[in-house]
């Protein structure tokens, strides 16, 4: 009996001193920088110790034995430990600033090599297969079905970049002062390439001391009209272009980034009959920026 309170308090014990090793703060950083939590949880049990076995590791950390090893191998393969060659096997831990030097170097180089075959890849006659792919593709599904949902401000800020390269005639947007500001020190250059090429560009938009530098640059590439709220009572963003495809937000303008959301579709109806007769009713009920 004695025996078995001893192996329960020491359990006990060592979960609760894994949870005192780092605080919560250092633990949510270390999930930011791509560390998941058997890994985050093994390396702080490991730079507690110096030098352990796995099994030592697991009981510390509070993780499965059955994960530990391998856990352990991808974090020598980041850079984050290293392996001494005995038996049991030991790891040894990597000083913290010189491990996150090590991963960051590595996280470098894999970036390099993948950009590099990327860049491969679009030269090669590969992607005319799978452009060719993607055409089929095409043939069998309606314009309707050609949909998605967009979370996160680059995930919106890429779909735009590509909604606004297909354009060949128009594009209307709705949008705040916030977005006015994102048109212009994300799209700026883009969309003064497509003004350019004849790319009729409207914007219509609720206007404050916020946005006035936006304002005052994107006015010499597009046509700017201020919303007023007693007209068109409207607080959001939606963008279309060549009334054939739109993207319109789902979470409110000012959510952070991971929660921002948009809604985009090539569906002709949801442009042309819906969308775009509320954008055309909007920018009838605004006011032109030189009559303010």
């Amino acid at each position: 009996m004695k025996i078995l309170i001893f192996k329960y308090m020491s359990i006990i014990s060592n979960k609760r001193g894994n949870q005192m090793l780092a605080s919560q703060q250092l633990m949510d950083t270390l999930k930011g920088i791509g560390l998941n939590l058997y890994e985050r949880k093994l390396w702080v049990a490991l730079l507690a110790k110096g030098v352990a076995t796995a099994g030592e590791l697991s009981t510390l950390a509070n993780v499965p034995r059955s994960r530990t090893y391998d856990v352990l191998q991808t974090l020598a393969e980041k850079g984050y430990v290293i392996v001494q060659s005995s038996k049991p096997l030991k790891y040894v831990a990597v000083p913290p600033a010189e491990a996150l030097d090590r991963v960051k170097n590595k996280m470098k180089l894999d970036y390099e090599a993948r950009i590099e075959r990327i860049e491969r890849l679009k030269n090669s006659p590969l992607l005319a297969e799978l452009e060719e792919i993607h055409k089929k593709g095409l043939e069998l599904i309606s314009p309707e079905d050609i949909s998605g949902a967009l979370k996160g401000k680059y995930s919106v800020m890429q779909q735009m970049d590509s909604m606004f390269k297909a354009a060949t005639n128009s594009i209307n947007i709705v949008t705040t002062p916030s977005g006015l500001n994102e048109l212009y020190e994300n799209h700026f250059n883009m969309l003064k390439n497509l003004k350019q090429k004849g790319i009729d560009i409207k914007i219509a938009a609720r206007i404050d001391d916020s946005c006035a530098e936006a304002v005052k640059a994107l006015s010499g590439i597009a046509e700017i009209r201020k919303i007023v709220d007693e007209k068109t009572p409207i607080f959001g963003k939606f963008y279309i272009v060549d009334n054939q495809q739109t993207m319109m937000s789902l979470s409110h303008p000012e959510a952070n980034d991971t929660q921002h959301m948009m809604f985009w579709t090539k569906s002709e109806h949801a442009t042309k009959d819906i969308l775009h007769p509320v954008f055309q009713m909007v920018w009838q009920h605004s006011i032109p920026l030189n009559k303010q």
